[in-house]
């Protein structure tokens, strides 16, 4: 399939805002900028003009499409749009007060159909935008009248031709959108009813649109068809008898049809010449809906899909109330934004009175939120129990308890599809990956069991003799109870003495509860001596922090900030259970262009320091006194803490080295026989003479070239080999950064990334202003779970494997992943590939086994499984699939190929690879419908959202402001991230502060990430898990003001705050009690950034509406919705 024409956009580098302040990822300058008191920038952002919030149930669509309506009925049609705020929400209405029909309804209908309608001519050629993709086309009337402020489930209205246009950005544009009858639409099905056909007798209302009705449900975008497709005739006339389409199958998955709602603004009069061949017809918007009784309308429902008025939706603020008001002072309605106000080369040729206009309302696609706060209505409820066997957990977002009846918890194990195909074909046909993210040591609510430890004594965990798979509550016991058959291999095993259980009627074990291991999904083995590296018991682990004492790092007063830390942060090594102390043993080593190694042994008086200066051929000076244990030698270390910021205090050596701290580390801990953890704080490019030695190759002009790889590469392979050497000693790298300018962090993060370490940047760091984000993520770095020297490995039953792992480790084979250490943040996720035809009887299992040694020393078997349904038909793949998980696949494979593709390659790939998972799903599951209708299925129907903001991140398309550094850091991070944390991570939350209930617990329901979702009456919390944003409106209530920020008006609000003031009000204490909540749920502190409406600042919290344009070129929702339709449209044809 040719991509070329219309991809031509993606990624074109934007010039910089002149005089802006620019910044780094979370909350960090950018080198070669001054710093201000302003906060850091995190990437580009799209400056357009400000656009009115859409506001209460009843809202004047702007620019509705004229109707031509005789004089009296055109009087009664309703001037509002009837959708509430959050009615034309999307997502399953799973109640069962509301009738729903089986027929394909969409989001945008009619009420009773009108008896008759006029018809004006057809729209002139010059209109016909051929073949490409900025334009979609709407055949129906013009006329000249004044258009009403009409869109709702009043008579239908014939429309403007209109033409959509992606706005270009940069030097290219979309190509323009030429497919016939492009519809946007969604089913919602009614849970639980069967499809039912019309009523008997009942005449259905025809839609009008250029094709026989095969879908009942509003058409709402119909485009020309492509270059030598002949167009359908027009439909007109009276409406047509008889039932059409009815329902889906049995077999057929709840789908959605989203149907786009259009802002029409007229143009000035049209020649009415029609276009060749085209019979002028009718509307291109109908609509056919069954109503319950002729002249009533709709039966409320739940989620909004229809229904007549009732309260705020989660999207919106308050109902209706005229025109929208932002303060006291009445505002003119401002215009949503419109992509034709941009230039494009193909509208630029028509004059100016025949640019039509268009908008889809965002309203009528499909909503993030709507789902999110659907879910947690639906399943935050009850608790999760894992019982059954292939069922789709609620959503990352969702609290929800979690009871494991046999199934691992989705907080260790979560799958992109829990019905997988049976047959490899099948899969090649779907294109949905078959991936699961594992968290193995992921932390559990207090209200939930950890893991228990199940200790066999001397033989060990028991396991298949031939492919090792550890028991579990899938293995079948046989001939009364002797044997055991293996559930992944099927191989039968003898059960030994000491194991030995009769079993009940059922086949089952008596002491089937009793067990762990054989009625929980997750579970631990105390490991034997077997399991230990030289059969050998470990040592406990040790911590070794590692200091740059050079200019840069004492300037910033980091050395002394540190120091301080240390010496209570000691207190709070992981220990194991309730035991009194940790067994962590620690060192210290401080270093410029030398190392100085210090002993601290509890005997003596003072710290003694020992410089290594000969780096080239690194070794320990000394053993006993380096490693120590913590309580015994206190004073010895209190002592060196408070004499480092001193000793170094004058230093002038700016040179710093890197690659000899690592291996002096590596060399301790081999000298010590244990595993351990290097925390290493480093200030610039390592330019000093010495093995690891670095040079600035910083070059912006390779974005967007083919050698832009390069960027993302390592710069020499000495770091590769490092890596590969502290795997096998279980020495784990962590690396916090504290840079100034370019330090190539591809390179310099590259031994973190394959030891599971952690990577942490501050650029431009001061301690004032950054020292609270720093300790606090050294606190939680220094204290986490975690486990050391660890090797995880991934069986499966026969017919699927392991073939493909993403995430922060080392792999030296093709099954087993190595980590110097994990710890309970990291994730990694799995692709499987069939290797034989899988079972619908058996279904598939996955264990994954993650053997570690404890922080205590202690060597253990984690063992979390899974069973997931198998299925024959696509249908039922795409019933039980997990959008989420799946972009956290799709995130990770990107993120990975920019190391060997360019990042335009990445994103085609992408795209193509998504439009085939939808294009499958609408040739063999959706029922038969108008080709130009959007179909997409219930699970997936965000995954076009997700994928946008995955393509505009600043990995894989950056602004001009991302430094080369950032894109290096966020892709390693986002490398071991979990589900929950990618989701928000791409599609950012954003909190109506204004609105929150200062007696409820409950945050207030998030909105859309649009700058038109915006109130300038509001103040919104935003947090993507590295970035938080309060942004201030300027027509804010000066009381909210004055209750959040202590001044009188928003003028005088400190945008330079990086906290907020402790005031004794409620909305004061409420506002702080959420920010350290959302601080709590993330796994890196999130610096406060305060962002007023207008200010320059306000570019930086932009790049964070996801579903906006982005100012590096990224699509808006709307108009990557509609390239995604035109991806599955040239697929299916």
């Amino acid at each position: 399939m040719n991509q070329q024409g219309h991809m031509a956009s993606y990624g074109q580098p934007q010039p910089g805002y002149q005089g802006y302040q620019q910044f780094g990822y979370n909350n960090q300058h950018l080198a070669g900028v001054p710093t201000t008191q302003h906060g850091p920038y995190n990437g580009p952002a799209q400056g357009y003009e400000t656009t009115a919030a859409s506001q209460g149930p009843l809202r004047p669509v702007s620019g509705a499409p004229p109707t031509s309506l005789p004089p009296s009925t055109a009087a009664h049609a309703t001037t509002y749009s009837q959708y509430g705020q959050g009615d034309i929400q999307n997502g399953p209405a799973l109640t069962d007060q509301m009738q729903r029909f089986p027929v394909s309804q969409s989001y945008m209908s009619g009420g009773q159909p009108m008896p008759y309608q006029q018809y004006a001519p057809p729209p002139s050629n010059a209109q016909q935008l051929p073949n490409q993709m900025a334009a979609m086309q709407i055949s129906a009337s013009t006329n000249n009248a004044p258009p009403p402020v009409s869109q709702s489930y009043g008579p239908p209205t014939s429309h403007h031709q209109t033409t959509a246009g992606f706005p270009p950005t940069g030097p290219t544009v979309y190509t323009q959108y030429s497919t016939p009858g492009q519809n946007i639409s969604t089913n919602i099905p009614q849970a639980g009813n069967p499809p039912q056909h019309p009523f008997p007798g009942q005449t259905v209302p025809a839609t009008t649109f250029t094709s026989p009705p095969t879908t009942t449900g509003l058409t709402g975008i119909n485009l020309p068809p492509p270059a030598g497709v002949p167009r359908p005739t027009a439909m007109h006339g009276p409406p047509l008898p008889g039932p059409s389409q009815t329902g889906f199958p049995p077999s057929q998955p709840p789908i959605g049809h989203y149907p786009p709602q259009l802002n029409h603004r007229p143009a000035g009069p049209q020649p009415g010449t029609g276009m060749p061949g085209v019979v002028p017809g009718p509307p291109s918007q109908g609509f056919q809906v069954h109503p319950t009784q002729p002249s009533q309308g709709f039966i409320p429902q739940q989620n909004g899909s229809f229904g007549q008025m009732r309260a705020p939706q989660p999207n919106y603020a308050a109902p209706y109330t005229g025109t929208p008001n932002y303060s006291s002072q009445p505002q003119p309605q401002q215009k949503r934004l419109d992509p034709d106000s941009i230039p494009s080369p193909q509208l630029n040729e028509l004059p100016p009175q025949q640019k039509t206009r268009h908008r889809i309302d965002p309203d009528a696609i499909p909503s993030p939120i709507q789902v999110i706060e659907d879910d947690k209505s639906n399943r935050g409820s009850e608790p999760f129990s894992t019982g059954v066997r292939g069922q789709v957990p609620p959503l990352v977002t969702t609290d929800f308890v979690v009871k494991d009846q046999g199934n691992s918890s989705p907080r260790f194990v979560r799958c992109a599809d829990y019905n997988l195909p049976c047959t490899s074909d099948m899969a090649k046909q779907c294109q949905v990956p078959l991936t699961a993210v594992i968290k193995p040591l992921a932390t559990l609510p207090a209200d939930e069991t950890p893991p228990y430890i199940v200790d066999h004594g001397e033989t060990g965990p028991i396991r298949c003799n031939r492919c090792k798979a550890y028991m579990c509550p899938y293995m079948q016991f046989i001939e009364g109870g002797r044997r055991f058959q293996c559930a992944f291999c099927s191989c039968v095993t003898e059960v030994l003495p000491h194991y030995f259980q009769h079993l009940d009627h059922t086949g089952k074990r008596m002491d089937y509860h009793d067990r762990p291991e054989l009625s929980l999904g997750s579970y631990e083995f105390l490991a034997t001596v077997d399991y230990c590296k030289n059969n050998k018991i470990p040592n406990p682990p040790a911590f070794i922090f590692m200091i740059d004492v050079s200019y840069n790092a004492l300037k910033s007063g980091l050395v002394h900030l540190l120091c301080e830390e240390l010496k209570t942060l000691l207190d709070y090594l992981p220990r194991e259970g309730n035991a009194e102390e940790s067994s962590i043993r620690v060192g210290f080593v401080t270093y410029n262009k030398v190392l100085h190694f210090y002993n601290v042994k509890s005997s003596l008086a003072q710290p003694q320091m020992m410089v290594v200066s000969d780096i080239a051929d690194m070794f320990v000076p000394l053993l006993d006194g380096f490693l120590v244990n913590v309580n015994e030698s206190r004073a010895v270390i209190n002592s060196l803490l408070e004499q480092i910021p001193e000793m170094f205090g004058d230093t002038r050596e700016t040179e710093t080295v890197f690659g000899p701290v690592i291996q002096a580390g590596l060399e301790a801990l081999k000298a010590a026989e244990c595993a351990g953890k290097l925390f290493i704080f480093h200030s610039t490019l390592p330019l000093a003479e010495a093995p690891g030695k670095l040079k600035n190759r910083d070059d912006k002009k390779l974005i967007n070239t083919d050698k832009e790889k390069v960027l993302f590469q390592p710069q020499t392979s000495f770091y590769n080999n490092l890596a590969k050497e502290c795997v096998a000693q279980g020495c784990c790298v962590d690396l916090f950064l504290f840079p100034n300018q370019y330090v190539d962090v591809a390179t310099l993060g590259l031994v973190t990334y394959q030891t599971g370490g952690s990577i942490y940047k501050y650029t431009y760091f001061q301690a004032q202003a950054d020292g609270e984000r720093f300790l606090n993520d050294l606190h939680r770095d220094v204290r986490k779970v975690i486990g050391f020297d660890s090797v995880m490995r991934v069986r499966t039953s026969t017919g699927i494997r392991a073939t493909d792992f993403f995430g922060s480790f080392y792999m030296s084979n093709t099954t087993d992943v190595e980590l110097a250490a994990l710890d309970c943040d990291k994730a990694i996720t799995v692709e499987f590939k069939h290797d034989d035809k899988l079972n619908e009887d058996n279904g598939a299992q996955i264990q994954c086994a993650l053997l570690y040694t404890s922080c205590s020393g202690q060597r253990r078997l984690r063992i979390h499984n899974l069973s997931l349904n198998c299925c024959t038909q696509l249908a039922d793949l795409y019933r039980n699939c997990e959008t989420d998980t799946l972009i956290n696949y799709f995130v990770k494979l990107a993120y990975r190929s920019v190391l060997t593709n360019p990042t335009k390659t990445v994103r085609d790939t992408l795209i193509n690879q998504s439009a085939q998972i939808l294009a499958c799903y609408r040739k063999n599951c959706a029922s038969p419908s108008s080709a130009g209708q959007l179909i997409l299925p219930e699970c997936m129907k965000l995954l076009p959202v997700y994928l946008n903001c995955v393509l505009k991140s600043d990995v894989i398309q950056p602004g001009a402001e991302v430094s080369t550094d950032d894109r290096a850091y966020i892709r390693q991070l986002v490398t071991s991230m979990d589900v929950a944390e990618t989701s928000v991570f791409f599609y950012p939350r954003l909190l109506p502060v204004h609105k929150m209930d200062v007696d409820s617990d409950d945050f207030p329901v998030a909105i859309r990430c649009s700058e038109e979702r915006l109130s300038k009456g509001g103040i919104y919390l935003l947090e993507n898990g590295l970035n938080l944003f309060i942004w201030v409106g300027m027509n804010t209530q000066h009381d909210l003001i004055q209750s959040i920020f202590n001044v009188q008006s928003f003028g005088q609000i400190d945008s330079a705050l990086s906290a907020l003031p402790m005031l004794d009000n409620p909305y004061s204490k409420k506002l702080r009690s959420m920010v350290d909540m959302i601080r709590a749920q993330r796994p890196r502190f999130m610096k406060l950034m305060i962002v007023k409406q207008d200010d320059k600042m306000e570019l930086l919290f932009k790049h964070f509406l996801m579903e906006d344009k982005s100012a590096s070129g990224g699509a808006s929702y709307v108009d990557f919705l509609c390239h995604m339709h035109k991806e599955i449209r040239q697929l299916l044809s």
